[in-house]
């Protein structure tokens, strides 16, 4: 399958230095830039932020791909500005500024999953490769054969980087003794246990299945942002869409059919007869009501509002 990419966006490669990003470079690049929004073009960064130039390009894009800071400046990109979604989670009494909430690192990781200009690599991995054990080489031409399809023209040397980045974002590093090495602490979507790594194979699995750990609220966000994208004048969609298409939450949190339709029935108690799920000629179909239509966003932020007013 093609991954789908929205008509203007300019995907691009790199720039996070080959660091995952940490537990605090989120909440420290967004306030700071908050603060001052020219501030990743400053030698001064290197002070504000407490980490060397490398480092400082790479919170600047980790900000940017997980869309809590977004360019405001579309003729120089020097700006940097917060979006809606970073002014509600990480200001200092914001929902979530420290990433303690493990829904905060879902959101994050749909996040990512979801920006094809600056997470190209992860919509690819999580949306793309549909089986559940692969190698670090099948990942690689998986890449290697989207960006073609996409008329992306890079080297395998970048490819390899990327797919690196995008493994250890989610797998403990480990030492040559095969303890674990104190890197693994670096990203926290490592406590997300989505992917797992079988060292005496070398095999990757994708853990595929219910997933506990995730609130309703943030699938909801994510299949509002899916359909938003995807399905902007449908009232429905099929439930094996919202499981199998590329950029679906079924695939970028690795959900299995089931759980899908229990987050689905979930959500329809919420709506109110909004959102429906129905079955017509043996096809099992969300139907969406034209006021929840036309207002996606505001009303994918406000189940994130309730989630975390109530936690």
């Amino acid at each position: 399958m093609t991954l789908y990419v929205e008509e203007g966006v300019r995907p691009t490669l790199g720039g996070h230095e080959k660091f995952v990003f940490r537990q605090a470079w989120l909440t420290k690049g967004f306030q700071e830039s908050a603060k001052d929004r020219s501030l990743f073009t400053k030698d001064e960064a290197l002070v504000v932020l407490g980490v060397g130039k490398n480092m400082v390009r790479s919170i600047r894009h980790w900000c940017l791909a997980t869309g809590v800071l977004e360019e405001s400046d579309s003729r120089q990109g020097l700006k940097l500005s917060p979006s809606e979604l970073g002014q509600r989670l990480l200001p200092s009494r914001g929902w979530d500024p420290y990433l303690e909430d493990v829904a905060t690192l879902w959101l994050l990781h749909w996040q990512l999953t979801s920006n094809a200009r600056r997470g190209l690599v992860w919509a690819i991995t999580f949306s793309t490769y549909l089986g559940e054990e692969f190698t670090k080489r099948d990942l690689h031409n998986t890449i290697g054969r989207q960006l073609e399809r996409l008329g992306i023209n890079t080297t395998d040397d970048m490819i390899e980087r990327e797919a690196d980045i995008c493994l250890r974002s989610y797998i403990p590093a480990r030492s040559k003794a095969g303890g674990i090495a104190e890197e693994s602490l670096d990203c926290p979507l490592v406590d997300l246990d989505l992917i797992r790594h079988n060292v005496t194979d070398n095999i990757y699995r994708f853990n595929v299945g219910p997933k506990v750990s995730l609130p309703t609220a943030v699938f909801g966000y994510a299949l509002l942002g899916f359909l938003a994208r995807v399905a902007p004048h449908r009232r429905t969609l099929s439930i094996e869409e919202c499981v199998y298409l590329p950029g679906s939450p079924g695939q970028a949190f690795k959900l299995d059919e089931n759980s899908v339709i229990e987050y689905l029935g979930h959500l329809e108690g919420q709506f109110r007869g909004k959102l429906r799920l129905a079955e017509t000629g043996g096809l099992r179909q969300i139907y969406l009501d034209d006021g929840v239509a036309k207002q996606l966003g505001d009303r994918a932020l406000k189940l994130l509002a309730g989630y975390y007013e109530r936690n």
